[in-house]
C-alpha cells in the first residue's frame, strides 16, 4: 500500500496539469477593437453598482464599443461572460471527476479523496445547473430585444418587469447553485490541491455571476419603457 503512494501522487499531478492545460484553451469571443472614452466610462460607472467593480470592469471593458451606453447590452454581455467561465469550469470539473488521478487516489488513500471525488461530482451538477439557468436568462433578454420582439416604446412596464423578473430569478438561482458547490468543499476536511484549485476557479465564476446579477438588477430597475 505504501509503495503505491508515490506513483499515485505522480499520476495525480500529471493528470491535474493536463486537465488545467486543456481547459485553459477555452476562450471568450474576440473583442471589438474600437473603444471610446465614453464607452469605457459607461462600463466603469455601471460596474460601481456591483460587489466586485474591478473584476467587472476588467472582464467587460474590452467589449465597451459593442455595449456603448446600453444597459440591456451590458446585462447580456455580463451574463455571457459569466456563462462562458461557468461552462469552462463545468468542463474542467467533469474531466477532473473522471480522471485516473482522482480514482486512484480514492482507491489508495481512503475516505479523504473519496469524499473529494464525490464532492466534485456534485459540484459538476451544480455548475451545469447554473449554466442552464444563465442560458435561460440570455434567451429571455434576447427575446425581449431581438428581431421580431415588441419595440420598447410599445412594451408595457408590467411586461418589462415580468420578463426581467424571470432573468433575475434565473441569475439568482445560478449564483445559489455556485454557492452550493463551494459549500460542499468548505465542509470537506481533506482535499488539498484539488480543494484549493477548484474553489479558486469557482470563486472567479461566482464573482462574475454576482456582477452580472447586479447589472441585470440595474437594468430591471432603470430600463423600463
Amino acid at each position: 500500500m505504501v509503495g503505491q503512494s508515490h506513483p499515485t501522487t505522480f499520476l495525480f499531478f500529471t493528470t491535474f496539469l493536463f486537465i488545467c492545460g486543456s481547459i485553459s484553451a477555452v476562450r471568450l469571443p474576440p473583442r471589438p477593437n474600437t473603444t471610446t472614452t465614453n464607452d469605457l466610462d459607461f462600463i466603469r460607472t455601471s460596474c460601481n453598482a456591483t460587489l466586485y467593480p474591478d473584476v467587472c470592469f476588467t472582464s467587460l471593458a474590452g467589449y465597451a464599443s459593442a455595449v456603448q451606453d446600453s444597459p440591456a447590452r451590458l446585462a447580456k454581455l455580463a451574463i455571457g461572460v459569466s456563462l462562458s467561465q461557468a461552462k469552462s469550469t463545468a468542463a474542467y470539473l467533469s474531466k477532473l471527476s473522471r480522471s485516473a488521478a482522482v480514482t486512484s487516489a480514492a482507491r489508495y488513500s481512503g475516505d479523504g479523496h473519496q469524499t473529494a471525488s464525490a464532492v466534485i461530482r456534485d459540484c459538476v451538477s451544480n455548475v451545469e445547473d447554473a449554466v442552464d439557468e444563465m442560458r435561460g436568462s440570455l434567451r429571455q433578454l434576447r427575446d425581449m430585444n431581438g428581431r421580431g420582439s415588441v419595440p420598447a416604446a410599445r412594451r408595457s412596464v408590467e411586461t418589462f418587469r415580468f420578463q426581467m423578473s424571470n432573468v433575475q430569478t434565473w441569475m439568482s438561482a445560478a449564483l445559489t447553485d455556485e454557492d452550493t458547490c463551494t459549500d460542499g468543499f468548505e465542509d470537506m476536511d481533506e482535499g488539498g490541491l484539488i480543494k484549493t484549485t477548484v474553489c479558486d476557479r469557482l470563486e472567479e465564476v461566482k464573482r462574475l455571476t454576482s456582477n452580472a446579477l447586479a447589472l441585470v438588477n440595474t437594468y430591471a430597475n432603470n430600463g423600463a419603457p
